[in-house]
């Protein structure tokens, strides 16, 4: 299991080879601005998705996905406006998902992956 510094980084990979093998085709990892960080930009088809990934090795405090809380969607909202306006990427639909990685010692990880998780 990785040490606690490298765990968001190893949940973030985990995510990716998810929503890759799910179908999605990440364009962006871990682009950043001056007011945050997004994790994982994608495409599904006509839709962009901006994917928030959480990581945790318990759910002593809570499933993984409950760390979106809705200031932190407010977060994401803004950056995917900004990511938007430095791109030039178009979609017909955006979308805004959270995966949650819950890294469990000498098992695989258990993923969640919430599709629309918030507007």
């Amino acid at each position: 299991m990785p040490p606690t510094s490298e765990l968001g980084a190893h949940g973030e990979r985990i995510a990716v080879a998810y929503l890759t093998d799910s179908g999605l085709r990440v364009i962006d990892r871990n682009w950043r601005c001056r007011e945050g960080e997004l994790d994982v930009v994608a495409r599904e088809g006509d839709a962009l998705v901006f994917c928030e990934v959480k990581t945790r090795r318990g759910i002593g405090y809570g499933h993984p996905v409950e760390a979106v809380t809705a200031a932190k969607a407010g977060r994401i909202r803004v950056l995917a406006q900004r990511w938007l306006a430095a791109h030039d990427e178009h979609a017909r639909d955006v979308r805004f998902d959270v995966v949650g990685v819950l890294v469990r010692p000498e098992r695989p990880a258990l993923v969640t992956h919430l599709r629309g998780a918030f507007s």
